[in-house]
């Protein structure tokens, strides 16, 4: 029997996750096997602009998905916040394990805190909705477009002379970087992506055998929280690329949910949450979703 391949991307933090579930399948799939297929993504290939600029969803998942249609792969492996929230027919998002760490992390050599920087302050963040928020909160700051993988966008926190950066907490602490967090920013003001810190396992529609291996890994709680979160997403007609936070945490059985737009320049900005029973997750994103374009999101999101 032939066996179960992965896709992944080659990025460093790409393999440890593809490694991280390789490790928890091999007791599913026994003397079958894992092996991994590394693919490369246009987010991959195009590293010398913001993600915004190019354009399109599934920068860094359309050439996984495509190996998994045309039979390459048996599972993908994505960082869920890449993954767009409009479903392709043929395939399926079958499990999505126990979240990891979700927060923004602050990475400064020289500032002990984010509002320690000074008055111009060079901030450096390849995304949009990180940009966002951070104008909202200090306008004076100037953003500075930083891509490349996680041990790069370090390194150019010194080569570049800039006086921090903002990284995903997940990713650090996955590549064993927490040491180099700063502090961790305040939810109240900078909302996670959709996703943020969770994975997502794809694999063909019709492949059931597949889908069985797959379905011990998930998370009820985590999927949950992501389901609100992407159905916040689709209701708001943004893709992943958009200024749009949103954060879903389960307790005793209750989804707590809370979303934001943004103008991408930071000078507006509308917020909403709701609240109601874990089985109820898609509904809730979408009633969230409903009440910030009541509240003005469409005319925010329609900023360019």
């Amino acid at each position: 029997m032939n066996p179960l391949r992965i896709g992944t991307r080659g990025s460093p933090l790409a393999l440890w996750q593809a490694h991280h579930i390789e490790t928890l399948l091999q007791p599913l799939v026994g003397s079958r096997g894992v092996e991994l297929v590394l693919i490369e993504t246009t987010g991959d290939q195009i590293r010398d602009r913001a993600l915004s600029q190019i354009g399109g969803d599934g920068l860094f998942t359309k050439e996984i998905q495509n190996a998994l249609l045309d039979g390459r792969v048996d599972v993908a492996v994505h960082s869920l916040k890449d993954l767009p929230t409009t479903p392709i027919p043929e395939l399926l998002l079958a499990a999505v394990p126990p979240r990891g760490p979700i927060g923004d992390a602050f990475v400064s050599r020289h500032h002990a805190h984010f509002d320690a920087l000074p008055q111009g302050a060079r901030v450096g963040t390849s995304s949009l909705r990180r940009r966002s928020q951070l104008l909202h909160r200090r306008p004076d700051i100037r953003v500075e477009v930083l891509r490349g993988n996680v041990e790069t966008r370090l390194r150019k926190l010194e080569e570049e002379g800039l006086d921090a950066i903002l990284l995903a907490e997940a990713g650090l602490c996955r590549l064993g970087l927490q040491e180099r967090i700063t502090h961790l920013l305040d939810r109240s003001w900078m909302l996670p992506a959709v996703g943020q810190g969770a994975l997502g396992l794809e694999c063909r529609a019709n492949d059931t055998e597949t889908q069985q291996i797959l379905a011990p890994l998930s998370d009820p709680a985590t999927w949950a929280a992501v389901r609100a979160e992407r159905a916040m997403l689709r209701g708001l007609g943004g893709g992943c690329l958009v200024p749009i936070g949103a954060l879903g945490v389960v307790e005793g059985g209750v989804l707590h949910l809370r979303g934001c737009v943004l103008r991408p320049d930071g000078s507006q900005r509308v917020d909403g949450s709701i609240s109601g029973p874990a089985e109820q997750a898609e509904s809730l994103g979408r009633q969230l979703a409903q009440h910030l374009l009541e509240q003005g999101a469409s005319e925010l999101l329609a900023t360019k």
